[in-house]
């Protein structure tokens, strides 16, 4: 199984990026780590976060860094490369309980051919 997970650096993100590891190595996939930003964190913040959360398992992965319209990217790369499935953090609640979702999940959901994983 080919998994790319886009990280934006959420507690979500690193939660999204934790269990694709781990369903990875269950199955003996690959794991791409697609880094973006919603304008909380700088991609090299981001990375960093990433990089101490990799530290934590015995994996080797591809880290991609999507500086423009990541959505679009991420549909674009795991259409072209052949992805099974595209893993994403899954949203926040708003205080009536609805889940708000960024542009970046929006557009993948609506868009994407492969199979989506939202995590929260």
């Amino acid at each position: 199984m080919q998994l790319i997970v886009g990280v934006d650096g959420s507690d979500f993100g690193l939660r999204a990026l934790e269990e694709s590891i781990e369903r990875a190595q269950e199955l003996g996939g690959d794991v791409t780590v697609a880094l973006y930003s919603d304008g909380e964190k700088s991609l090299d913040e981001i990375e960093s976060l990433v990089s101490q959360e990799l530290s934590a398992f015995d994996v080797t992965v591809t880290v991609i860094r999507l500086e423009d319209e990541p959505g679009s990217q991420l549909v674009d790369i795991a259409e072209r490369d052949g992805y099974d499935r595209i893993v994403l953090p899954g949203g926040r609640r708003s205080p009536l309980g609805k889940i708000n979702l960024s542009n970046t999940i929006e557009f993948v959901l609506l868009n994407a051919q492969t199979t989506v994983t939202l995590v929260r």
